[in-house]
């Protein structure tokens, strides 16, 4: 599994306001100076964040965007689904992908079908907030 630039730069944007949320709007080009961006990226990835409900922005002089809710509520998992399409490891477990004629026989699809979903819970489980702080949620055996 890899995960795109737009995931990450996703990431790094909202990390990024969430940093400067005191200052109220942020424009999208102080976020790309201080991230190291492209700025026609950054404005490429705000429309999917904005529909979405993750950021507001307001348009003209004073104007940027902002988190829309509190650290806490933006789980970095839905964050990657929403950027990425799909967090799936093979393609018979996406979303909307045909029923595999194999499902039945297939060894391996446990395998692939447990680690979908060890990824979907470990991303889940890390929000925003989490990264700001640098607190990851300690696992099961007490590692980070």
């Amino acid at each position: 599994m890899l995960i795109s630039t737009r995931g990450r730069y996703a990431l790094r944007v909202l990390l990024d306001l969430a940093e400067h949320k005191g200052d109220g709007y942020i424009p999208m080009k102080a976020v790309a100076e201080r991230q190291g961006l492209s700025l026609k990226y950054i404005q490429a990835i705000m429309p999917v964040l904005s529909k979405n409900g993750l950021i507001e922005g307001v348009h003209g002089k004073g104007g940027g965007y902002r988190l829309s809710k509190p650290l806490s509520e933006y789980r970095v998992g839905d964050i990657l689904r929403l950027t990425e399409g799909n967090l799936a490891p093979v393609t018979c477990l996406e979303c909307d992908a045909k029923p595999c004629v194999r499902a039945d026989t297939c060894p391996t699809l446990p395998m692939w079908t447990k680690f979908h979903k060890m990824v979907n819970d470990y991303f889940d489980g890390i929000t925003l907030e989490n990264l700001i702080k640098n607190k990851l949620p300690i696992d099961k055996v007490g590692k980070w």
